[in-house]
């Protein structure tokens, strides 16, 4: 690996991430999202790009949260 590094002039995490895209595509193919699919990550940008999101941590707050609510007791 270390030859290749030196003469391709690449680090090892470049190497081994083009490894596994190699080895992925060739094993499972290339994935080609449906048009629907398409359309949904087009949504999601353009949501994100208004800023029309949560953080992970605004996620995990608020899930918190619901989980420690006080529930009712059912009757037995």
């Amino acid at each position: 690996m270390e030859k290749v590094q030196k003469e391709e002039n690449r680090t090892r995490s470049e190497l081994l991430r083009e490894a596994w895209r190699r080895y992925f595509e060739n094993r499972y193919g290339e994935y080609i999202p449906a048009k629907s699919e398409l359309a949904a990550i087009r949504k999601g940008r353009a949501a994100f790009s208004r800023g029309d999101y949560v953080t992970l941590d605004q996620l995990h707050h608020e899930l918190d949260s619901a989980r420690n609510q006080a529930r009712p007791k059912r009757p037995r």
